[in-house]
């Protein structure tokens, strides 16, 4: 129930649906004095979210750093993180933006940094038919001749929380020491980092799929992108996760 709801509350915490809000109730108001305070705020909110210098520099204050692993260190298991690939209207399945994750998991393995690679996604479609990210991913895998001894999948996780939960088991069922990789993109980490320290997974950050980094300031970096308010929603999204998750202790 929680996972449904958590579904359905995201669309009213994104900033295009403040803004079409505001502008819908600003059109309706008999109010002129309400009516010009609610455009006024759609307006405000539609230039913020649009900025690309404001979210360049918001994003290159939240996004965890990049890292250096210790090499003198093998680890035995890199652990990604699904939300890399999903399901085309054939059924197959397909890399999205997110693809980072899998490609740099795929990397510490090969390069001898993990012994093994762990990775941990199922289906969050609110009606999961038979795609699952983790079994997927293990046959894109296979294409790169990757051993079956190497690859441990996990299939039942919906988000976060369930892919630290899941994945401790069979980490543990495997006999495979900690401290594990985990890749997941730079947006995501901090939120990751909380939510598998809570349940007990001690592992080593490495972020990447980064967005941005460090923007410049120029006056092509004001001009409003509509790219930039989708972008925003990945923020979002992380900063209620963040907060749920220390309000739930």
């Amino acid at each position: 129930m929680f996972f449904i709801l958590s579904k359905l509350l995201l669309i009213f915490i994104l900033p295009l649906t403040w803004i079409i809000a505001l502008f819908v109730w600003a059109l309706i108001s008999k109010k002129e004095k309400r009516k010009k305070k609610l455009l006024i705020a759609s307006f405000t909110l539609l230039i913020i979210f649009t900025n690309p210098y404001l979210y360049g520099y918001f994003v290159y204050l939240w996004d965890a750093k990049p890292v250096e692993l210790d090499k003198t260190k093998t680890y035995s298991c890199v652990l990604v993180l699904g939300g890399f690939a999903g399901e085309g209207p054939n059924g197959k399945g397909f890399f999205n933006g997110s693809a980072d994750r899998f490609i740099e998991g795929l990397q510490l393995l090969e390069t001898g940094k993990a012994k093994h690679i762990l990775i941990s996604g199922g289906n969050a479609s609110l009606k999961p038919d038979h795609f699952y990210e983790g079994d997927w991913a293990k046959q894109q895998l296979k294409l790169f001749n990757i051993p079956d001894s190497s690859i441990i999948v996990e299939n039942r996780s919906r988000n976060t929380i369930e892919n630290a939960k899941y994945s401790k088991v069979l980490l543990q069922k495997m006999g495979l020491k900690p401290p594990y990789i985990l890749v997941t993109s730079a947006f995501h980490m901090r939120r990751a980092l909380g939510i598998f320290k809570k349940a007990g997974v001690e592992v080593a950050p490495y972020p990447c799929n980064y967005f941005s980094f460090k923007p410049e300031f120029s006056l092509g970096a004001f001009i409003p992108d509509a790219d930039v308010l989708a972008k925003w929603n990945f923020y979002i999204k992380e900063m209620v996760g963040m907060l749920v998750n220390s309000l739930s202790g």
